[in-house]
C-alpha cells in the first residue's frame, strides 16, 4: 500500500482513508429510510457542493456511495455532513442502525455535482423519483435561498407510495409557496390518499416553465432518469441542459478500480452528474 494510500506527508489522511465522524442526530424518514446528521471528531467539517458524494464506512462491516442530502448555506460555510439512507443491504442497514454518538468512517467528497452556476437566469425543472430527492434537495434549497436568481422553478417528485415520500414536511413547505410549483405522484395509492397517482413525467404537462430557456435536473432509478430525459427533450429542452445524477457501482470513490466505469466515462471522477447529451446513448446500449 503506498504511503499515499495511507497518509500524506503532511500527516493528514489520504483520500483512500476514513476520518471518524459521529452521528449528532438521525432522523426516520420512512420504514427503512434514515436522514443522518455527522460532525468530524477532528479537523474542519467536509465542504461539499450539490450533487456530491462521500464514501461510508460502517466499521467492521463495509463501504458504500451516498449522495449528500443537505450543503451548508451560505456556500463554504461549516455544517453537518447530512445524508439520507436506505436500508437495502448490510452496509448500509449499519449505517441506518447507527445511533447518536456512534462513529461512521467518511471519505470524500467525491465527484461532480449538479451545475447550478448554469442554472442561474433559467427556468428550472427539478424531477425527483423515490430517494433521488435525496441530492436534489441541496438543489431545491440552494434555488430558494436566492430565488430572485432563477425564473420559474418546478419540483415534480414520483414516489413508490404515499409512505415512502420523503421530507414529508419540508415537501408540503414547497408545496404551500407561491414561488414554487411541487407537485407530487405516487405510483399505488393507499386510503386516504388524495394526491395524485401516475408516473412523475405526467406532471411536466401541468406546471408552467419554458423549454427553451430551462434547465433541468433529474435523479432516481435509471429507467425513471431516461424516460424523464426523453420527455424533457420531446418537449424542447436542449439534451445538453438536461442533466441526470448517475451512480453504477462506485467502489473506490477516486478512480482506481473502475467499477463504476460506463463506456468512456469513470462516473466517480466524470460524474455522477452528466448531461444527457453526453449520457443518453451511453445509457441506451443495453448491458453497458
Amino acid at each position: 500500500m503506498s504511503t499515499e494510500t495511507r497518509t500524506r506527508a503532511d500527516g493528514a489522511a489520504g483520500e483512500m482513508t476514513p476520518r471518524p465522524f459521529r452521528v449528532t442526530r438521525r432522523r426516520q424518514e420512512t420504514r427503512d429510510t434514515w436522514t443522518l446528521e455527522l460532525e468530524p471528531l477532528s479537523g474542519a467539517p467536509i465542504g461539499a457542493e450539490p450533487g456530491q458524494f462521500t464514501m461510508v464506512y460502517a466499521f467492521g462491516v463495509g463501504e458504500v456511495p451516498l449522495s449528500v442530502a443537505a450543503c451548508p448555506e451560505p456556500a463554504g460555510t461549516g455544517g453537518p455532513l447530512v445524508h439520507t439512507v436506505r436500508a437495502v443491504g448490510a452496509v448500509t442497514a449499519a449505517i441506518c442502525a447507527a445511533r447518536t454518538g456512534d462513529v461512521l468512517g467518511v471519505r470524500g467528497p467525491f465527484g461532480r455535482g449538479w451545475p447550478m452556476s448554469a442554472a442561474a437566469g433559467s427556468d428550472v425543472v427539478v424531477v425527483a423519483g423515490g430517494l433521488g430527492l435525496a441530492p436534489l434537495r441541496p438543489v431545491v434549497r440552494r434555488i430558494l435561498g436566492r430565488r430572485d436568481a432563477y425564473g420559474e422553478v418546478v419540483v415534480l417528485v414520483g414516489s413508490r407510495t404515499p409512505v415512502d415520500l420523503l421530507y414529508r414536511r419540508e415537501l408540503a413547505g414547497w408545496q404551500d409557496r407561491a414561488d414554487l410549483q411541487a407537485l407530487v405522484t405516487v405510483d399505488g395509492g393507499a386510503p386516504g390518499w388524495r394526491g395524485r397517482v401516475g408516473l412523475v413525467t405526467a406532471l411536466l404537462g401541468d406546471v408552467r416553465f419554458d423549454p427553451a430557456r430551462a434547465v433541468a435536473f433529474t435523479c432516481g432509478p435509471e429507467i425513471m432518469m431516461r424516460l424523464t430525459a426523453r420527455a424533457l427533450v420531446d418537449v424542447g429542452v436542449p439534451a445538453d441542459r438536461v442533466h441526470l445524477s448517475v451512480e453504477r457501482n462506485m467502489h473506490c470513490g477516486v478512480g482506481h478500480c473502475g467499477r463504476c466505469q460506463l463506456g468512456p466515462l469513470i462516473l466517480c471522477l466524470d460524474g455522477p452528474v452528466r448531461d444527457y447529451d453526453r449520457l443518453g446513448p451511453l445509457l441506451a446500449v443495453r448491458e453497458l
